[in-house]
C-alpha cells in the first residue's frame, strides 16, 4: 500500500477493461487518477468508484482521435491535482476484423491515430509537466499480435509496432529528464474478451488453455500490479522494455488464421 502515494496519474481508457483495473490498483496505492475516457457512463462510474475507495479521481471526457482532447486531459490533470507524474496510454479505437487486403485506408488512419498519434500527443504534452516534477513514468501499450502478425489485425499490428518504436525512442531521449518509458503487452479479460466469450462457444476455455499458466488474465489482479510496478520507484532504473503480461502466451504464440481462409490461394 502507498507505492504511488502523492503521485498523479492519467490513464486513457480507464472507464473499463484493463484501464479500469489499473485505475483501481493505482487508487489503492495512493495515486490521484485522471480518468481520460470517451464513454461518459463508464467514465463517471469509474470516477465514483475510485472516490468511494478514498482516492482523488476525476473523469474527463477524452477522445484519443483528437489532439486537442488529449492535450486538454493532460492539462486537466495538472490543473486539478497540481502536476503529472505518470502517463498511461491504454485507449485505442478498434477496427473491423478483416483480412489485410480488405482493410481500408480509413481503418489504418483511425488505428494509427488512436495508437501512435494519441500516445505521441499525450507524451509530448506531458513532458514539460514531468520535467517540472523532476521526472516521470510513461507506460504505453502494445500487443502480442505484433509478434505473431495476427490475422485480420494488420492496421492494429502496424499501430502497435509504432508504439514500440515510440516507447524506445522516448526511453533513449528522455532518460536525461529522469523519465522512464516502458510498454506492456497484456492479454486479459477485458471488454473484447467478454464479447468474444459471449459470441463464440468455448472461446474462454480455449483462451485459457493456450497459456502456459492455464488461465486468462484479470485486468486488476494481473495487469494492474505490473503497471503499479512500472509507475513506482521500484522501476526507477527500468526503461525501454516491453513486458509481456500474458500468462506466458508469448512463448508458444497462437495460430490466428481464420478457419475460412485456405492455406493456399491463387
Amino acid at each position: 500500500m502507498g507505492l504511488l502515494k502523492d503521485k498523479v496519474a492519467l490513464i486513457t481508457g480507464a472507464g473499463g477493461g484493463i484501464g479500469r483495473g489499473i485505475a483501481r490498483c493505482y487508487a489503492r496505492e495512493g495515486a490521484a487518477v485522471l480518468i481520460a475516457e470517451l464513454d461518459p457512463v463508464t467514465g463517471a462510474e469509474a470516477e465514483a468508484e475510485l472516490q468511494q475507495m478514498g482516492a482523488r479521481a476525476l473523469f474527463v471526457p477524452t477522445n484519443v482521435l483528437r489532439k486537442d482532447s488529449v492535450e486538454a486531459a493532460i492539462q486537466a490533470a495538472v490543473d486539478s491535482f497540481g502536476g503529472l507524474d505518470i502517463l498511461i496510454n491504454n485507449a485505442f479505437v478498434p477496427s473491423e476484423n478483416v483480412l489485410l487486403e480488405d482493410k481500408t485506408d480509413a481503418m489504418l488512419e483511425r488505428t494509427l491515430t488512436s495508437t501512435v498519434w494519441a500516445s505521441w500527443w499525450a507524451m509530448r504534452a506531458a513532458l514539460p509537466h514531468m520535467r517540472a516534477r523532476g521526472g516521470g513514468r510513461i507506460i504505453n501499450f502494445t500487443s502480442i499480435d505484433v509478434d505473431i502478425g495476427a490475422w485480420q489485425h494488420a492496421d492494429y499490428n502496424t499501430g502497435k509496432s509504432g508504439v514500440i518504436g515510440l516507447t524506445r525512442s522516448a526511453a533513449a531521449e528522455w532518460g536525461r529528464f529522469n523519465i522512464t518509458c516502458n510498454a506492456i503487452a497484456p492479454t486479459a479479460m477485458g471488454a473484447t474478451f467478454h464479447k468474444l466469450a459471449a459470441e463464440i462457444p468455448g472461446f474462454a476455455e480455449r483462451s485459457a488453455a493456450a497459456r502456459p499458466m492455464g488461465r486468462s488474465g484479470d485486468p486488476e489482479l494481473d495487469i494492474g500490479p505490473v503497471a503499479v510496478f512500472l509507475g513506482s520507484e521500484m522501476a526507477r532504473f527500468v526503461t525501454g522494455i516491453t513486458m509481456h503480461v500474458d500468462g506466458g502466451l508469448h512463448l508458444p504464440g497462437y495460430n490466428s488464421r481464420p478457419a475460412h481462409v485456405p492455406v493456399r490461394e491463387y
